[in-house]
């Protein structure tokens, strides 16, 4: 079985109208016979956070929804905890601090059953913390602006599950490309991806992620880019150059791999038979 998908939340998703992203979520899970765990260790709620969320997925259709809410690092590596997830379809992890998050279950059972499930071709998503710990590496915290600086963020190491990007979330309501690009500048095989609120990035097997939600997502290449940050100190502004940006609103896609925008429209089957293009 191939891998299963990835959606990356940038935080403050829609839960009360028409709810998008979690619907999309749900229908990726399996819709009514969905089996979904959620992760609530990067909430400062614990249990309250995740059962918000079995409630919003329950009134969506999902029927079987666990909440997990390891609080330490023995919890997380209790089997108990690892087999609830043994037949989970969807795995969905909260928002609060995603240090908190990779400290308590990086390198855990916990971590590798969710693993495990995605490459049985589980869907795993996260919505702002839970979206920055899903990948290698992770920014576990830093400072607002749209200028690089040198110091302005710290990268630990996430969950793993999408490699090869770094993603930041809440992101234009934070104004965070300054720290975000100041990143690159010093990682350029990363691919940056910025979320805003209330936005996704669902990215399929095939490394191709389709933009959904009311903001966009800010796709950062640094992988031409030219910059100074090796020789900048203190927390002094850096220089990068070269950099190619894209700005992707709901129905655009981006191929992570190519690194490049896919210009052919999203087909949607419509009712009938027919094909609706976005």
């Amino acid at each position: 079985m191939s891998e299963g998908s990835v959606i990356i939340i940038g935080g403050a998703e829609d839960k009360v109208r028409d709810r998008v992203i979690l619907s999309r979520f749900a229908s990726l899970a399996g819709g009514r016979d969905a089996t979904i765990a959620v992760i609530s260790t990067a909430s400062s709620l614990g249990h309250e956070a995740g059962d918000r969320y079995r409630q919003v997925l329950g009134e969506l259709g999902v029927a079987r929804v666990r909440t997990i809410d390891a609080v330490v690092r023995a919890q997380a590596n209790d089997d108990t905890i690892a087999l609830a997830l043994r037949d989970a379809t969807g795995i969905f992890m909260t928002g609060g601090n995603q240090l908190r998050l990779s400290s308590i279950i990086g390198g855990t059972r916990l971590a590798d059953a969710v693993l495990d499930r995605f490459r049985q071709g589980a869907v795993v998503a996260g919505t702002s913390a839970g979206a920055s710990a899903l990948s290698s590496h992770m920014i576990a915290f830093g400072a607002s602006g749209a200028t690089p600086k040198h110091r302005m963020a710290q990268i630990a190491a996430g969950l793993g599950v999408l490699p090869g990007v770094i993603i930041d979330q809440h992101f234009q309501q934070r104004n965070r490309l300054g720290r975000l690009l100041s990143l690159i500048a010093q990682n350029p095989s990363l691919l940056g991806l910025g979320v805003d609120e209330d936005t996704a990035g669902v990215v399929g097997p095939d490394h191709v992620m389709e933009v959904i939600g009311r903001g966009s997502i800010t796709v950062v290449d640094g992988a031409r880019s030219e910059t100074d940050a090796w020789e900048v100190h203190g927390h002094r502004p850096l220089m990068i150059s070269g950099v190619v940006l894209h700005s992707l609103p709901a129905g655009y896609r981006f191929d992570l791999r190519r690194r490049e925008r896919i210009v052919a429209p999203i087909l949607h089957a419509l009712p009938g038979g027919g094909i609706a293009s976005s």
